[in-house]
């Protein structure tokens, strides 16, 4: 290929790409162009161009109205049933129709960067499904009885195939262990941030991170049925219900315009016959109430509100994904949190260093951080951080390291055998009478518990926890003030999940979830409480932040759990959750106060029309300041 191809190419696909990027933009560029029009056309008309201005105001409403008529008419042809913006676009016509060209022509503008605002930002919020995509292997490394290795797509897979899974490879999909030992990062499946000890027989799932050794994997399930396909599945599944308020919102839609459309009609022949009005009185009696009777003011109603509320909250950290959630949120009853990584900072660290009376803790901690340097047990890492910060005695290289998987390590260090691990690894009834049997409270507490022994017996025990983050407490308490139910999630066990729950406040708590279960207690908390949220940040949290009325993500977490929650605290700041709250409900009482006010506006001037009292330019004057002080009211929640 010479230079010159290469380039055209480029720019080609330059060019592609730019168009790429204005197509998510253009009902919003051709609602601004219309803006842009009517203001020509306005100014030809004071030049007494009446020629050039009609063509001007001709061009604002096409390019202006041609995609909410274009949505309007579809929508009328496919579900039977005239909608707004079917009358927006008569009303726009009937004004034209008796010769105000300016006043049909802003009615089609206010509406379609209305519309064009709504389609952006619906836009911005429909891609969790390719983050979660993004995360499961293509292909798989599927091995033969001859030991012969072949490279094939995942959905090629079989049941009864043989796969090999290296040091950090996905899992392509579940299966059974049959070879190997190693150590899995199951936060894709459970949330949960300790890796977990893998050997024969063990169950793998796909999508789950192979950390330590090279493991040979029978597959149990198609690629089609395995967990994390039901994760993907249950998140398509939920984001495609609608919300109560879009049904209802649907329904007055439809019923709205035909009572306009049908009061219009009558108006144009029955004042005629019934109170003797001209027939030119009467047409224009009719055109005026197609034009005051158009809900710019009501459509400006919720709009604008909810628009300044999503930019308030953004400058706040607080990252709302459309108006419906904003609203909901201001309905909540109930709340439910994930643990690891919401609730808690998602990294084990030690608590307790409990020893033997003959020895230090110095020289206690530099024994166990000595062999646990070399280990690859997944509370490893978090003991040596501990020491290196607590003991200033630089660690030496264990002798004869041994790794027993699933139990612990043993090692050497001046001549003395040293085991660290799980008590019935150093002897379960020394390690349960250890310091007249501590080690039951501190269990009970949720704390993970690693045992010492050398050859005196048990030198000391360490915990390890997942720590409640700072502001849990006090944002807890914040949520109760505003009289929502707090529940935590977890796929911790019961002591943990306990414990957990007592030192953050929380009001209930429900252990042993995997996604499917909380996904479950979501909708059945949905059906007790109402408005339920959920607050998580891993990929196993995706279907319950979608099934929820409103779906919460940590800043920190997980891109599909940004993307397919409904609102993102961007700094992770869990007492952000309450100001949304309160944000939420002021913006609700906005909306009531615009749409009672806008609709006591149109009777008024649909009453005022009907006894004569009323022409057509104060008709668009009283339309048209009504829908202003509309948006003036609620640019208010712009304000901090």
């Amino acid at each position: 290929m010479t230079a010159e191809t290469k380039a055209l190419t480029r720019q080609k696909k330059d060019n592609v790409f730019s168009i790429e990027k204005i197509k998510p933009h253009i009902e919003l560029i051709a609602a601004l162009f219309s803006g842009v029009l009517i203001l020509a056309g306005w100014i030809l008309s004071k030049n007494d161009l009446e020629t050039a201005s009609i063509i001007s105001y001709l061009l604002a409403f096409v390019i202006g109205g041609y995609a909410k008529a274009k949505e309007g008419i579809e929508e009328t042809i496919e579900n039977k049933e005239l909608n707004v913006e079917m009358l927006m676009v008569l009303a726009a016509i009937g004004s034209a129709i008796i010769g105000y060209w300016t006043e049909g022509a802003i009615l089609i503008f206010i509406f379609a960067v209305s519309g064009a605002l709504e389609t952006y930002t619906m836009n911005k919020s429909h891609k969790e499904i390719s983050a979660l995509m993004d995360l499961q292997p293509e292909e798989a490394l599927r091995v033969f009885p001859n030991g012969m290795e072949e490279k094939v797509p995942v959905a090629q897979l079989q049941v009864g195939d043989f796969i090999l899974v290296k040091p950090g490879e996905r899992v392509p999909s579940d299966g059974m262990i049959t070879e190997g030992l190693t150590n899995l990062d199951e936060a894709a499946i459970t949330g949960e941030s300790m890796p977990v000890s893998k050997s024969v027989k063990d169950v793998v799932f796909a999508g789950t991170v192979n950390l330590r050794g090279t493991i040979t994997v029978e597959i149990t399930k198609p690629s089609s049925e395995t967990l994390f396909q039901k994760i993907i599945m249950l998140v398509q599944t939920a984001q495609s219900e609608k919300s109560p308020s879009q049904q209802f919102i649907e329904r007055f839609e439809g019923a709205y315009v035909k009572i306009v459309l049908l009061v219009v009609l009558l108006m144009m022949f029955l004042p005629h016959f019934l109170f003797g009005w001209s027939w030119t009185e009467t047409f224009y009696r009719a055109m005026i109430l197609l034009v005051v009777a158009s809900p710019c003011a009501l459509v400006a109603s919720i709009m604008p509100a909810t628009l300044s509320a999503i930019s308030n909250g953004a400058r706040h950290g607080i990252l709302f994904k459309g108006g419906v959630h904003l609203e909901n949120l201001g309905n909540l009853t109930a709340i439910a949190f994930d643990k690891t990584g919401t609730l808690t900072k998602g990294k084990p660290e030690v608590t307790d260093v409990i020893i033997r009376q003959d020895l230090s803790e110095e020289d206690f901690l530099y024994h166990i951080a000595s062999i646990e340097n070399y280990s690859n047990h997944p509370l490893a890492t978090a003991i040596v951080r501990y020491a290196k910060t607590n003991n200033n005695k630089d660690l030496v290289k264990p002798e004869g390291m041994e790794d027993i998987s699933g139990y612990g390590v043993q090692a050497m260090i001046g001549n003395i055998q040293w085991k660290v691990g799980k008590a019935d690894f150093v002897g379960r009834k020394e390690a349960e009478d250890f310091q007249d049997g501590i080690a039951f409270s501190l269990a009970a507490e949720g704390k993970t518990i690693v045992y010492a022994k050398d050859d005196k017996g048990i030198a000391g025990i360490l915990t390890l926890k997942d720590q409640v983050r700072e502001e849990t407490i006090s944002a807890i308490e914040s949520l109760r003030q505003e009289g929502i139910y707090t529940v935590m999630l977890t796929g911790d066990g019961e002591n943990t999940a306990k414990a957990i729950a007592d030192e953050s406040h929380i009001d209930e708590y429900i252990a042993e979830c995997l996604p499917e279960t909380k996904v479950d207690e979501i909708k059945s908390l949905k059906q007790h409480y109402g408005t339920v949220a959920m607050v998580g940040d891993g990929i196993n949290d995706a279907p319950a932040l979608a099934t929820a009325s409103v779906g919460i993500a940590m800043g920190e977490g997980t891109d599909v759990a940004l993307e397919t929650a409904d609102v993102v605290l961007m700094k992770s700041d869990l007492p952000r959750i309450a100001e949304a709250v309160k944000l939420s409900k002021k913006m609700n009482r906005i909306i009531k106060q615009n749409i009672i006010f806008s609709i006591s506006v149109i009777m008024l001037l649909i009453a005022s029309n009907f006894l004569q009292f009323l022409d057509l330019p104060y008709g668009v004057i009283g339309h048209e300041v009504s829908t202003i002080l509309v948006i003036l009211n609620s640019l208010r929640l712009l304000r901090n």
